[in-house]
């Protein structure tokens, strides 16, 4: 017999999907592989009422509870084909068994592509960051420097005043026009037009960036906008619209996070334009009842 309800994606979008169809009595199977984006950071910052505790924490006292539910499974592997056949989601798994369902839910977040600059990546989640709501409490009062990737990048160094002096590395690529430039310089920010080569320092500290014409500023922590890309080809085997985000595509859903295609539903940072812990959590919300909407209609 099929589940009612496959979750794909076992992190802040996927459990919180969970807890909604589990709390409705409905069969839930959730498929998580062990690798969320956030695994990087030591910290989850801005998260109601759990500020400062670890993401895996956060996550694995998240499984302790749903397991409490009997209508809950938990699957450690990875989900490595999607297909709709004949009203069912039929998911593959690496383990080689093929599990089908009545909805499906693809809570399969985002990976990052940062700069292949060295010294960034060791950094990354520590000293090096994209969300200054995340990260810029951690690394406030000291040198901060935005190393551009796309024109958003100007938007985060506006931002950034309010958590410490900051420098904007233009990359020689993305330079600010004239409205933009006002507003970084009524902020405060001064602008770098040689680029960044390297980052100095015993990781996770930074002490300075090394430019290309050999000289050094100094710098305590570097906000860098990556390029995103689905973690995983669920969505696009299955068929689903996307849509431009501020750093890459995202799924196209309703205000009920069900995609273009019926019963298939996507929830967490592979929605949000912007995309944080909260912003995720209440994703796999709005998912998950609208699952269970959706599994009422079929009765």
């Amino acid at each position: 017999m099929p589940e009612e309800v496959i979750i794909i994606g076992g992190s802040f979008a996927g459990l919180s999907a969970a807890m909604q169809l589990a709390r409705g009595q409905r069969k839930v199977t959730v498929i998580d592989a062990g690798e969320p984006r956030n695994r990087f950071a030591n910290q989850s910052h801005g998260f109601f009422g759990l500020d400062g505790v670890s993401p895996y924490q956060i996550q694995q006292e998240a499984q302790r509870q749903l397991l409490k539910y009997p209508t809950v499974t938990l699957i450690e592997d990875t989900a490595t084909a999607a297909s709709k056949k004949e009203g069912l989601f039929h998911v593959s798994l690496g383990n080689g068994h093929t599990i089908h369902s009545k909805k499906l839910i693809l809570a399969t977040g985002l990976k990052d592509e940062i700069p292949d600059i060295p010294g960034l990546r060791e950094r990354w989640g520590a000293t090096v960051a994209h969300c200054p709501y995340c990260h810029g409490y951690e690394l406030r009062n000291q040198h901060l420097g935005v190393i551009a990737t796309s024109p958003h990048s100007i938007h985060q160094a506006a931002m950034l005043p309010d958590w410490g002096p900051t420098t904007y590395f233009t990359q020689g690529q993305f330079e600010p026009d004239e409205e933009q430039f006002a507003l970084l310089t009524k902020r405060g920010v001064t602008i770098e037009r040689t680029e960044v080569i390297e980052v100095l320092g015993r990781p996770p500290k930074i002490t300075s960036l090394y430019l290309a014409d050999g000289r050094t500023i100094q710098i305590g922590g570097i906000f860098v906008a990556p390029k995103t890309h689905m973690a995983s080809s669920l969505a696009e085997q299955l068929g689903c619209e996307f849509e431009e985000g501020p750093l890459g595509l995202v799924i196209k859903t309703d205000e009920m996070k069900q995609t273009n295609i019926t019963g298939l539903f996507a929830a967490g940072d592979n929605v949000n334009p912007m995309q944080n812990a909260t912003f995720a959590s209440a994703a796999g919300v709005m998912a998950g009842v609208g699952a269970h909407h959706a599994l009422i209609q079929d009765a």
